[in-house]
This record gives C-alpha cells, sequence and structure tokens, in this order.
C-alpha cells in the first residue's frame, strides 16, 4: 500500500515563516544600530552644546569688560556724541543678548540629562502666586488684566522649578505679545482630569497662523520680533513638560490669541488636593 500527501502548501508555508523571521531579525538588528549611533549622536550634541556655551563666556565677558572701560576712557564730550552714545548701548545690549542665548543654552544642555529629574508633590497654585507676584511690574507696565481661576487642586508630580519656569515662561509670553488694538488679558484656568491636571493661559494678544504652530517649540523659532527673546523658552517648556510625563498643547488664531493647555501628572491621584488659590 502506498500512500501519498500533498506538502508542497506546508513547505512553502514554512519557508515563508523562516523568511519573514530572518527579516524581523535583520530589521531588529539595523533598529538597535540605528538607536545606538542615535544615542550616540544626541551625546555628541549635547557635549557640543555644552561645550560650546562654556567656551563662550570668557571670550563674551571680556568684550563686555573692554566696553565698560572703553565707555569709562571716552571723553565726556566723546561719550554724549549724537552717534556714540546709542552705538555703545547697542552694543551693550548685543552683548546682553548673547549672554542670555548662552545662559539658554546651558539650560537647554541640562535638560537633555533631566529624564531622571527627582520630583516632588508640588502645589501648582503656590507656584502661580510666586509667579504673579514676580510679573507684577510687567502686569502693570502693561495694563495687563490676568485672571486666576485655580480650584484646590491635587499635588503635582514635578519639580518645583521646572513648574515654576514653565509658568513663568507661558505667563510672561502672555503679556508681552500683546495686541496694540486692545487691552491685554490673560485668563489662567486649572482642572482636574483622570490622573492629571489641566492648565490652561489663554490671552488675547497677538496670535499665530495654523501654519506656524508646528513649529511654535522648536529651538530659536520666533514669529514676533518686536518683542525681546532668543526664541528658546517655548522650546525648554515643552521639553520639561515631556520629561515629567505630561504634554502640552496649543490652540491660536492670528489676531484673535492663543491658549496653551499644559497636562501635568498627579503626585498621587487618590490623594487630598491642596487649597484653592486666592490672591494676595
Amino acid at each position: 500500500l502506498v500512500f501519498a500527501h500533498e506538502v508542497t502548501d506546508q513547505v512553502q508555508a514554512r519557508r515563508v515563516v523562516e523568511e519573514s523571521g530572518q527579516q524581523a531579525r535583520t530589521l531588529a538588528a539595523e533598529l538597535a544600530a540605528s538607536n545606538q549611533q542615535l544615542t550616540r549622536t544626541n551625546v555628541d550634541l549635547d557635549n557640543f552644546i555644552y561645550t560650546a556655551s562654556h567656551d563662550l563666556k570668557a571670550p563674551i565677558s571680556n568684550i563686555e569688560g573692554l566696553l565698560y572701560l572703553l565707555q569709562e576712557e571716552l571723553p565726556p564730550e566723546v561719550a554724549q556724541d549724537p552717534e556714540i552714545g546709542p552705538t555703545l548701548t547697542r552694543m551693550f545690549d548685543a552683548v546682553e543678548r548673547f549672554k542670555r542665548t548662552i545662559d539658554h543654552l546651558t539650560e537647554v544642555s541640562k535638560l537633555q540629562q533631566e529624564h531622571a529629574l527627582a520630583t516632588a508633590p508640588v502645589n501648582l497654585a503656590a507656584v502661580i502666586e510666586d509667579v504673579r507676584r514676580d510679573l507684577e511690574t510687567l502686569l502693570r507696565a502693561t495694563g495687563a488684566n490676568l485672571v486666576v481661576d485655580v480650584p484646590a487642586l491635587p499635588a503635582i508630580e514635578f519639580s518645583e522649578k521646572n513648574l515654576r519656569s514653565i509658568v513663568y515662561n507661558l505667563l510672561s509670553n502672555a503679556v508681552k505679545y500683546h495686541s496694540p488694538d486692545r487691552p491685554p488679558r490673560v485668563d489662567l484656568r486649572a482642572h482636574v482630569r483622570p490622573g492629571h491636571t489641566v492648565l490652561e493661559v489663554h490671552d488675547n494678544g497677538l496670535g499665530l497662523a495654523a501654519h506656524q504652530l508646528p513649529q511654535l517649540f522648536g529651538m530659536f523659532r520666533r514669529f514676533h520680533d518686536h518683542v525681546e527673546g532668543t526664541g528658546i523658552g517655548l522650546y525648554m517648556v515643552k521639553r520639561m513638560v515631556e520629561n515629567a510625563g505630561g504634554r502640552i498643547e496649543v490652540h491660536s488664531q492670528l489676531g484673535a490669541g492663543t491658549t496653551f493647555f499644559v497636562f501635568l501628572p498627579h503626585a498621587n491621584p487618590g490623594g487630598a488636593p491642596f487649597p484653592e488659590f486666592v490672591p494676595q
């Protein structure tokens, strides 16, 4: 007796499985190599930013010192010349902008290493009140109306220093980029969602066009040059939020204003909330 069974389909199927497995292993090896290369590139970039910002501090300090010396040595009639005086002022301003950029680059370098930054339960309302006091001079100078609505909230799991920096950047930007056509108003609200608090910062300022929004959080990106800045603040805000396990979104309309939504993780979702915000 002879029994025959067609196994062509099984052999072909086994061959396909083996080939697929080999392709998967090859892709995994290529992905691992790419990740290693990306890690090395990121480390090199971090080292470059740190080294460049560190090495540039000495020469810019020397330039600043020479400018002060030149200002002291100039005869009064020369220093008060309508062309020389303003030129010196512009030179000092340029040095200050350069120093701020160096400081921000140093902060960016530090942010690259902050994925394992120590966090603690932070009172969001207390941080907001602290920032509001720091911005009182700017609020008075611009005539801005800051309205804060922060109810009793659970603790935020965050670095207090970084959370303060986030709130300060968003509030100060909302005031500085106000529209000349109307009194500036900034509304700051917070509400609780499962596992996190959403911080909203809404302004009635200049706003942005839709095509500008994808570039908003890029390094050195600026869309309104009449306000002093380096274009690093929002990049750092996004990094600090994401490093802590949160996220940030933005909605804006050109000429109408901008709203930032910052999703901040809770320290203990079931914990007792902090007291309600009470302006002083």
